[in-house]
């Protein structure tokens, strides 16, 4: 069995209300990396109704033709993923993630 033993437990009103675990124990049981999507691509997504592909490059500043570039494609490409291919490949995320020093995590939806 695994179960933890060197926890402890406070209790509210004879109520579990808090479990004091090893710091240790803590860090393990955070996300390795932490990945964030900025409130601003996330209004870009939700309100214009851009993918996150143009969401990011937007919110960046970059034009198609920068990206692409950077990314070895071509910018007509690159604008029909924007314009809503779903499930990109992950060879094609990885590389427009590179392009714009993102992590392939912040492009996939």
């Amino acid at each position: 069995m695994n179960a933890l033993t060197n926890v402890q437990f406070i209790e509210q009103n004879g109520k579990p209300a808090f479990v004091v675990i090893p710091y240790e124990e803590y860090l393990r049981l955070l996300p390795s990396e932490d990945i964030t999507i900025p409130h601003e691509v996330v209004g870009l997504v939700v309100k214009n109704g851009m993918n996150l592909v143009k969401g990011w490059r937007t919110y960046l500043g970059l034009t198609q033709a920068q990206v692409a570039k950077k990314a070895g494609m071509s910018q007509a490409a690159l604008s029909q993923m924007e314009k809503g291919e779903k499930n990109l490949r992950t060879k094609t995320l990885e590389k427009l993630a590179a392009a714009m020093g993102l992590k392939v995590e912040q492009l996939q939806d």
